[in-house]
């Protein structure tokens, strides 16, 4: 596609085990495109996590091609440019803060693709006042907690001015107050994304086209409609439950 940031072409993705080699995925041809917002839901060990690697070239395809903007990736120094423009948070945040500040840490993205000290200040403090941070601006970063590494994180990405956004399970250990900002900052973001998450509540709220991975391939999935259950029945004051297998 010609507005695609990037595009796998017939990926193949595997790792090798004692028992010999075991394929996660297979033959996956996908796009993501200027202000797409999409979800990855699907069971632990289907190859999430893999796929988000491989798009960034942490991990290498068995077989397959990934295009950024139109031209093939193929050495390192390919995959260098699409992680420049395509910003990967990782499931656990601590692995992306490495500075004693939260300003510094956020401010070492814009430093490093070329902004002078007091313009990449600027922007991180711009940035930390957009997200509605601003507070954390001057705190040791090894003081945060969980859900305050993981906006700190995501605001080092974002300070780099990312094309798109991959996002690997960002609402872990979040307590419901971190949740909640967590789901405020998204809403707001126009950047392209794909967000891997087990939970479906949240992904219905941050994305609009919606996947799993079935049999190692990656299948196309309606929206989830919201709902609840009112029912009841003989006996239904006693504490009690259901089988839902049933």
């Amino acid at each position: 596609m010609d507005s695609a940031i990037f595009s796998l072409e017939q990926i193949s993705i595997a790792y090798q085990t004692v028992q010999g080699e075991r394929t996660v995925l297979q033959d996956i041809s996908f796009s993501l495109c200027q202000g797409q917002k999409i979800a990855l839901y699907a069971p632990n060990g289907s190859g999430k996590t893999s796929l988000l690697r491989c798009i960034t070239g942490l991990l290498p395809a068995k077989s397959g091609k990934i295009f950024f903007h139109g031209q093939e990736l193929a050495k390192e120094k390919d995959f260098q440019k699409l992680r420049r423009k395509v910003g990967f948070v990782l499931q656990e945040a601590a692995d992306q803060i490495f500075f004693p500040t939260v300003l510094e840490d956020i401010a070492f993205g814009p430093l490093n693709l070329g902004l002078d000290p007091q313009a990449a200040a600027k922007r991180a403090k711009d940035l930390l006042t957009t997200l509605g941070i601003s507070e954390l601006e001057d705190r040791p970063t090894h003081e945060l907690s969980g859900g305050e590494k993981r906006l700190v994180a995501l605001a080092g990405i974002l300070a780099m001015e990312p094309e798109a956004l991959l996002l690997d399970e960002p609402t872990t250990a979040l307590d419901t107050a971190s949740s909640g900002k967590l789901l405020e900052i998204l809403s707001q973001l126009t950047t392209a994304r794909i967000t891997v998450s087990h939970d479906l509540l949240f992904l219905s709220k941050v994305a609009e086209q919606f996947y799993t991975i079935e049999q190692q391939k990656l299948v196309r999935m309606p929206k989830p409609v919201l709902h609840s259950h009112h029912h009841t029945h003989v006996g239904g004051e006693k504490a009690h439950s259901h089988d839902l297998a049933g």
